[in-house]
């Protein structure tokens, strides 16, 4: 394999919508969602007017006392502005550090003091709930306001008309970027991203799009506060494919968004392609004219990709999964088609990016890795963050020898792809993969809309479910589907909507077993 070489080149975000709108000016970007920071500007945006957005609020936020370098945190109510803020902080040379909307506030309070009284860009949702409380003043060098007006607080509509700055292009290996880790296991962690370190996670996502030869509508619906999104418009606004970007994956919405924007690529988390299902018949054919899927945040069930190309009306679909980590960017992908998707195994991540992204497995006990003895997964990649702001020695505890490792536990086959079996702290004595029954199970009951396999007050493996429309799960269909696992406990049945998530969708197993165990004590009290 080719050696993971570092990117040659920078990738800088306050400056790829300005590029892309000199030779695509007039291409549409169509959103589901009014903007909180431009409410003026409606659901419809060209590349040149996203372009003057960005350099527009640059200037505002320069007028606000932001410097090089400078730390803004960006913390709001969820849209696509988060995106434009986050383009326009770096656009003057300070470091954008995009928070989750969905964070707690005590998570996002312990955040800003890792960071040192940062910058803090928010809204009056945010100001008058979560944080009505908490002493901003003391945490932060000044809060911003994207509209409206509240004591101590700066608005940037009052800064309307700011002088506009000449772009800053920092050097390459400084911070460029901050996001945050899913938060599955507790307080986020701060990814530090570089220039260089976006270029290199830039490069086989460009890759991809460099073999579609279709210009394609792109509906994305991913977070905004992922690594992901300012990569997403790196590699599709230069290329000029219109977007349509998301806030809701309510099934009826999309199959209303997409009957008329009609994309050719949609990309987004698994566990909304999972919603999704609902709409392969539904009567506006929203899926007919989808060539591609996409998913880079998580290992995808293959009934659901088999029931999404089947959805699609154009010939040869494909779907592609990619696996990836907070830390390193994308490490490995894989297409599926209508012929391969059903029979594919699961677990099942793909190959290396040659010359951007490589792995090796390492034994936990001395013993050949295999796929009952799966070892951890050590990982190369042109992508990897510089770090962990605040927790060196957290991050360095990570790095063996030049690999990273991410405490993910797999094994290689001998075609050489990665299967992905558990994360280490989600493995649960006398279950092979949590992941694969999963997999399975997901695939014989169409009535299941979501399940979730985690360890239960006395460390047994309890099986937490979602049917669709919330229907009474059939009690002897599930006996028939589990009958090889007799280990399991009773299934545990929720709403979709009461399962604690992360940004982007990923269940939070952890706080899901610990909600079992308040549960049970509960009960016994």
């Amino acid at each position: 394999m080719l050696p993971v070489q570092a990117s040659r080149k920078g990738l800088y975000m306050g400056l790829v919508a300005e590029r892309a709108a000199a030779e695509h000016g007039d291409q549409l970007i169509i959103l589901d969602h009014d903007l909180d920071l431009l409410p003026e500007a409606g659901r419809r945006m060209t590349f040149a007017q996203l372009a003057e957005h960005i350099d527009d609020m640059a200037a505002r936020l320069h007028a606000a006392g932001i410097g090089r370098s400078e730390h803004v945190a960006i913390h709001k109510s969820n849209g696509f502005d988060i995106n434009i803020l986050s383009c326009a902080v770096s656009r003057i040379g300070a470091v954008p550090v995009q928070l989750s909307p969905a964070l707690d506030a005590e998570s996002v309070v312990a955040l800003l003091r890792r960071l040192g009284r940062p910058y803090l860009i928010t809204d009056t949702a945010k100001l008058d709930g979560p944080f009505a409380d908490v002493p901003l003043d003391e945490i932060t060098s000044e809060v911003i306001i994207v509209a409206g007006s509240r004591p101590g607080t700066v608005s940037l509509v009052d800064l309307a008309g700011a002088p506009r700055q000449e772009p800053v292009v920092p050097h390459p290996d400084l911070p460029a970027l901050m996001t945050h880790t899913s938060g599955t296991t507790g307080l986020p962690k701060l990814v530090v991203h570089s220039a260089r370190t976006l270029h290199g996670r830039y490069r086989p996502q460009a890759k991809l799009f460099d073999m579609i030869r279709e210009r394609e509508t792109v509906a994305l619906h991913v977070s905004y506060v992922h690594s992901r999104m300012p990569l997403a418009l790196a590699v599709l606004l230069p290329r000029g494919n219109r977007m349509v970007v998301m806030n809701d994956a309510t099934p009826e919405k999309a199959a209303r968004l997409w009957a008329e924007t009609r994309p050719g690529f949609i990309e987004s988390h698994p566990n909304s392609f999972m919603e999704w299902e609902a709409l392969v018949d539904h009567p506006l054919k929203p899926l007919a004219n989808v060539k591609y899927f996409s998913t880079t945040f998580d290992a995808i069930h293959p009934s659901t990709m088999h029931k999404l190309l089947h959805a699609t009306e154009r010939s040869s679909p494909i779907f592609y999964q990619i696996y990836g980590q907070s830390e390193t960017g994308p490490l490995v992908g894989r297409a599926f088609t209508r012929e391969t998707a059903l029979s594919a195994d699961g677990r099942c991540q793909g190959y290396a990016f040659p010359g951007d992204t490589k792995f090796k497995l390492v034994s936990r006990n001395g013993k050949e890795v295999t796929r009952d003895n799966p070892g951890y997964i050590d990982v190369q990649a042109a992508g990897r963050a510089l770090g962990y702001f605040g927790e060196r020695e957290r991050y360095d505890a990570q790095v063996h020898g030049g690999w990273w490792r991410g405490m993910d536990l797999g094994y290689r086959t001998e075609e050489g792809c990665l299967h992905l079996l558990d994360r280490e702290v989600d493995t649960i004595p006398g279950i092979h993969s949590t992941l694969e029954i999963e997999d399975t199970v997901l695939s014989r009951l169409e009535e299941l809309t979501e399940l979730v396999v985690v360890p239960g007050p006395d460390e047994e493996p309890v099986p937490v479910l979602c049917t669709r429309d919330d229907l009474p799960l059939d009690r002897e269909r599930w006996k028939a589907a589990t009958t090889e696992w007799p280990q399991l406990a009773e299934p545990v049945q929720m709403k979709l909507t009461e399962l604690p998530r992360t940004a982007t969708m990923k269940v939070q197993r952890i706080e899901l077993a610990a909600r079992l165990r308040r549960r049970a004590v509960g009960r016994a009290s």
